[in-house]
């Protein structure tokens, strides 16, 4: 681990009076002069313009802060506010993160009201606006108003719904923006009615916009209600009133009618737009991470270990093996044997089925000797949570946990997406931080740069991951699931890191089929065996949970090697073609300096141009697994193959229905 976390960042803001101000206007380009976003004061409105296209036309924005709206205030003879424009430069070292190294160049301009102001930014990869307050003690947010307008009616929109706050694993949506049902009577498994939720995207005018956010703290995160009048509008979590323990997480009965009671004097989360040409660039951006507190805790994070885990969950506990102490000897020898560098104790370790007590040891598991046993090995243990296990006591689990030998915490069932459950992943993960101890949050809401500041927090759910075909393949829609996890690379995934949980070995076609191989306690997934060996490396998993067993990792030991093998943390990152509805082709280049590319398709066979262009200049070993030509009849079916190519080389690839390829590319040896 590199141990700067740091980096020089240089912010200049100067008083500006020009005729943008006069205008009752202010307005910031980036570097590149492609991306622009302007702030209307009156009334208080955005507009988002890339290479001279309008993106989002102009879409009204406020607050409401004790009994007040921000903006209405003398509104018949309001002055101008004050508009400071400045710059940020530098470079930002990302030791956890799918870059080593994150440029922080921007322009900004704070409009400034008095007690409130209006901040905007625009980077080459987007742009964003913020509010910012500057009232005494303490305030009461009561609403906000963050529509979006795109700059036609009925633009063509990729994006998830939920019917509950927080709860973001739907299939996503490919739709008109006038096709979204904000009725809660239409149903996007499993849990999508009513809202939609971040990431969304949409094209207009042959530009591509997607809209996330990012330094969501103390505060509920963002969502769109309805669509109307050519405008998506806002829709926020009330601060909790009344709330239950309801099975592993804490349930919320009643909701007060505001959103937060916080500081006067903050800032508030950026709204974020992330602009491109083509949607494979999504892939590409960082303003989310960018625009998150760097760290500054104080805590050294040297510590902190990227890696791969043999995980006993999904695979029924090694195929219906007992689960007991000799159980995760097996686990964690595996691990040993193959460089994986944990393993996760899910729901077994202590007193669970839904009584979840983490205080009462299970007798047929020793944890303190599976520590032990697995650090002699040179392997770490992480451990299951229930949320509402650790609300309230942050500070004694961690502690305890770390005197235990516990490198990592799965916090689960969080389902919520109010202000409580932002101060709660913020506060966990500082007493992780100080504890050493790592923090995956499981059953949550997508990312939202927590990771910079903390960059033990490893990872987040927020997915329709490989969990939901753990049961049997029979409750899953095939080729819904081929599309959710084409568009994952598009929308979930630009906000961060996600459990994905991928390297399922036991494969199944799409479309009718033999599925006498899909049995409880042998789980399979739709899609060829090539398709989840390319999602270890095209999905951003610091953590990465790899799904399938020991036993069958056993049986398939070519594939496995090479899975193992296949980093969690990256020099650069970068996006090469496809589409959400159509496929998603990528490449990744480690930090010793090899590349991983790869691709993957929905239900339909696609045919793919890998462009070589990334490597740069000279010659390459390439080693590549495909579908094989039969992978549409035996989906387990691929071809392992190694040559040399030359940086620039176009490779012809087949991806078979739900199919897809993996390749690592490597300077030849002499």
């Amino acid at each position: 681990m590199n141990n700067s976390m740091s980096a020089f960042v240089s912010v200049a803001l100067t008083i500006g009076t020009c005729a943008a101000v006069a205008a009752d206007q202010a307005s910031v380009s980036s570097p590149d002069g492609k991306n622009k976003i302007r702030l209307y004061a009156n009334p208080l409105a955005y507009e988002v313009v890339r290479d001279g296209v309008t993106v989002v036309a102009k879409s009204e924005i406020g607050m409401a802060v004790d009994g007040k709206r921000l903006g209405d205030e003398d509104a018949t003879g309001r002055v101008p506010p004050v508009v400071m424009i400045g710059k940020r430069d530098g470079v930002a070292d990302a030791p956890v993160y799918k870059k080593s190294k994150v440029d922080l160049s921007a322009n900004e301009a704070y409009a400034d009201f008095g007690a409130w102001g209006v901040r905007l930014v625009a980077r080459n990869d987007g742009v964003a606006y913020r509010f910012e307050t500057k009232m005494p003690g303490r305030i009461r947010v009561e609403s906000e108003e963050a529509s979006l307008a795109p700059p036609v009616p009925d633009v063509s929109c990729w994006g998830y719904q939920t019917g509950r706050f927080g709860e973001e694993e739907s299939v996503p949506f490919s739709l008109k923006a006038s096709q979204i049902d904000f009725s809660d009577k239409k149903r996007y498994m499993p849990f999508g009615w009513g809202m939609v939720y971040l990431p969304f995207a949409y094209e207009a005018g042959g530009k591509f916009v997607l809209v996330m956010e990012s330094d969501v703290r103390d505060y509920p995160i963002l969502n769109f209600g309805s669509y109307g009048n050519g405008a998506f509008t806002a829709k926020f979590a009330g601060a909790p009133k009344r709330v239950r323990k309801h099975g592993a997480g804490l349930r919320v009965l009643e909701r007060e009618k505001w959103l937060v009671e916080t500081e006067g004097t903050r800032t508030f989360p950026w709204r974020v737009f992330v602009l491109a040409d083509a949607p494979a660039k999504f892939c590409e951006a960082d303003i989310v991470w960018a625009l998150a507190p760097a760290q500054d805790t104080g805590v050294d994070f040297s510590w902190v270990r990227p890696g791969k885990v043999a995980w006993d969950w999904w695979n029924w506990f090694d195929n219906g093996r007992k689960c007991d102490t000799k159980g995760y000897e097996r686990f964690i020898d595996f691990a040993a044997k193959n460089g994986l560098e944990y393993v996760v104790l899910d729901w077994y370790g202590y007193e669970v089925r839904f009584g979840f007590d983490i205080w009462k040891p299970c007798p047929a598991v020793d944890v303190d000797h599976l520590v032990k046993y697995a650090r002699e090995r040179g392997v770490d243990l992480w451990h299951w949570m229930a949320f509402h296990q650790v609300y309230g006591d942050e500070e004694r689990v961690a502690s305890h946990f770390a005197k235990v030998g516990i490198k990592g915490f799965k916090v689960d069932f969080l389902d919520r997406g109010d202000a409580d459950v932002a101060r709660f992943m913020e506060k966990f993960a500082d007493a992780c931080a100080r504890n050493r101890m790592h923090v995956e949050y499981h059953g949550a809401y997508r990312p939202t740069g927590l990771q910079r500041r903390y960059p033990n927090v490893l990872n987040y759910e927020g997915i329709h991951g490989q969990e939901w075909v753990r049961s049997g393949l029979r409750n899953v829609d095939d080729k819904g699931m081929m599309f959710s996890d084409v568009a994952a690379c598009y929308l979930r995934m630009s906000a961060g890191p996600m459990d994905y949980t991928p390297g399922a070995m036991l494969n199944h076609g799409v479309g009718p089929g033999d599925r006498a191989q899909d049995k409880r306690n042998q789980p399979g997934t739709f899609g060829t065996r090539c398709r989840q060996m390319a999602q270890v490396a095209l999905y951003e998993a610091p953590l990465q949970m790899l799904c399938d067993s020991p036993t069958n990792y056993e049986k398939n030991m070519e594939c496995f090697a090479f899975m193992a093998k296949i980093p969690t943390v990256w020099k650069n990152t970068v996006g090469l073609a496809g589409t959400p509805d159509r496929m998603f082709v990528a490449a990744r280049e480690t930090r010793d300096g090899a590349w991983y590319a790869g691709g993957i398709t929905t239900a339909e066979a696609r045919d793919c141009t890998l462009d070589t262009s990334f490597l740069g200049a000279g010659e390459w070993a390439i080693e590549i697994f495909r579908d094989a030509g039969d992978a549409k009849e035996d989906a387990q079916r691929f071809v392992h193959e190694t040559r040399k190519v030359k940086a620039g080389e176009k490779i012809r690839v087949h991806m078979a229905p739900g199919g897809g390829f993996v390749a690592r590319f490597s300077r030849p040896q002499g």
